[in-house]
This record gives structure tokens, sequence and C-alpha cells, in this order.
């Protein structure tokens, strides 16, 4: 546990990657950290970004982002675009030049900020070519302990199974028997349902081929498509918090 000592402060700031619409975002918001800057490439998630976030700070591409210029940060959060190890996806791996290889990009920042805490996301898929390994390694080498599990949005009660694998890492020297258990037990709003989708979108509305007259509906699509269950992520960070502030997880 890390407990927190007289005078600190409660509220854990938040550097967000990858950022899209903010959906990592607001869950930890949910769960009480402060968002101080994000980092999101594609003009369209940006405006969104703006509208809920006016006030934060936000940086176009991860590849040119200077840790020397941002504020520093508790927690670095982001999931990497996951395009090529989705199964739907091209499938080419964690390599340099693909864009799913912007996570070393991550593992820069990493060591650069020395935050307190590592939030990453991304898809079942991270398990083939051993790109999950990879991202355990990367963080073993800036100092890290990780802890990682799949959550699927099933989990919480919504009619897709939506897998994502959530690594939470912190520094060594937290790892001890007594060091941190971020998924040792999922609450029963979390686990209940896990792995309960029966693969029938029981409660959507007929969807038409074509919805004439939706603005942005691409963007839409894409920036929902890459987001992730605000709700799993409040859990994840209240464990966080909780990690933090030398409460109990749960």
């Amino acid at each position: 546990m890390v407990a927190v000592g007289e005078g600190e402060q409660l509220t854990l700031r938040v550097g967000s990657l990858f950022s899209g619409i903010g959906g990592i975002d607001l869950g930890l918001e949910r769960a009480g950290f402060t968002i101080t800057w994000q980092c999101e490439k594609d003009p369209w998630c940006r405006k969104i970004l703006t509208k809920h976030w006016p006030e934060v700070p936000k940086y176009e591409d991860v590849q040119t982002l200077d840790a020397q210029t941002v504020e520093p940060v508790d927690l670095l959060a982001g999931g990497f675009p996951c395009q090529d190890l989705s199964v739907a996806g091209k499938q080419a791996g964690l390599k340099e030049g693909t864009r799913s290889g912007l996570w070393f990009e991550f593992a820069r920042l990493i060591r650069a900020l020395r935050p307190r805490y590592v939030l990453v996301e991304n898809v079942s898929g991270i398990l083939a070519n051993h790109a999950l390994g990879r991202v355990l390694g990367d963080l073993a080498e800036c100092g890290y302990d990780s802890e990682w599990d799949c959550i699927s949005a099933s989990s919480i009660g919504a009619p897709h199974p939506r897998e994502r694998y959530w690594v939470c890492a912190y520094p060594a020297s937290l790892g001890s028997p007594e060091g941190p258990q971020f998924f040792r037990v999922l609450p029963e709003t979390i686990g209940r349902n896990r792995g309960a989708w029966n693969g029938r979108r029981v409660d959507q509305p007929g969807i038409l081929r074509m919805a004439y007259g939706v603005s942005h509906r691409v963007d839409r699509l894409r920036g929902l498509g890459n987001s992730v269950v605000p709700q799993i992520v409040q859990w994840i960070g209240q464990q966080i918090m909780n990690v933090h502030t030398g409460g109990e997880e749960g």
C-alpha cells in the first residue's frame, strides 16, 4: 500500500494518451482523478474532448510529445492503437512502423515522466504475437511491476462481449506480497455477468443499413468503436485510488 502522508494530495493527476473520445478519461474522472492533459491525433475526437474537457490542454501527436513540456502526472493512461493486434485488423504485431507500434512512444513517455501508476488498455488480440509479453517486458525494463486481466463489457450487463485487456503497473518497489493487487477480487457489479453474453443484442433497436441525415456518422462510429466502457475504467480507477490512499481494494 502507498499510504498518503499529511498534506499530500488525494486527487491523482492523469496524463491521457491516445485519448480518443475520452472513455478512459471519463471513467478515471468518475473515480476521483483529475485529467491534467490529453493527447489525441484525430481532429474530430479532439473536438469531443474539447467539449467535455475545455480547460484541459490538448496535444496532437504522441510521437512529438515532449515530456519536458507537459505537467508531471501521477497516472499515465491510454489504450494504444489496436489495428495491428485486433482479429479484425492487419495483425502485423507490435512492431516499429505499425500503428500498434506506437506503444513504444507510450513506453518512452513512461521512462521520461516516471508516473506513480500506469494504466494500459488494448484488445484481446494483444495475446497474439507475444504483444502482451512485450508490453509487460518494456514496463519491467522501465522499473514497473504489472498486473493484468481481461474484462468484458458483458461483465457490467452490456449486451456485447467487448473484451479488453487492462494492465496496471506501479514501481517495482511496491511489488511485495503485500503490494497492490488491483484485480484480486472482481466485485459483483463487475464479475457477475462475466462471460454471460449470449450473442444476442437483445436491447438494441432495429438498425437500418444506412443512417441518412446523421452528422459525422462515420466519425461517431469510429470514435465509439475505439473507445472503452467507462464503468469498467471507473472500477479500475477506484482500485488504484484505494491502493494509493491505503484503503481496501474491491
